[in-house]
């Protein structure tokens, strides 16, 4: 029996090796370093403002922050929440769906900085 999840769409099985598969856009989203870094943010540090995410995101430009935001929100991983302030206040916070998706993505950034001397150890010798 073939327990492979079914995407309601096409009513085909999710396959990221099909170019096809609506979950190729969803992989293209997640995979992105910022997406990591936001993500990742937003689970240590809880709701942040735009502003909180781009001084914590070093080297993030406003455009790439804004895009990614707005694609995490429409991937139903990022809550975006306008407070009638003055000036206008606006906070972003992770879904369950997003927080789901933080335990992969934080062992991801971990798992980086766990072994980039090994990384740039292969690199200076594929140099050489």
């Amino acid at each position: 029996m073939d327990d492979r999840t079914m995407v309601e769409s096409s009513g085909l099985p999710a396959d990221a090796f099909c170019a096809k598969c609506p979950t190729r856009q969803v992989l293209d989203h997640i995979a992105g370093k910022w997406t990591v870094l936001i993500v990742d943010a937003l689970l240590r540090d809880g709701t942040m403002r735009y502003t909180e995410l781009a001084r914590r995101i070093e080297g993030v430009s406003q455009k790439m922050l804004t895009q990614t935001l707005r694609a995490l929100e429409s991937d139903g991983f990022v809550t975006r929440t306008m407070h009638p302030t003055i000036p206008p206040r606006v906070d972003y916070a992770l879904t369950p769906l997003g927080r789901s998706l933080a335990e992969p993505i934080t062992a991801l950034r971990r798992w980086t900085e766990t072994h980039i001397n090994d990384i740039e150890r292969a690199r200076a010798a594929a140099a050489d």
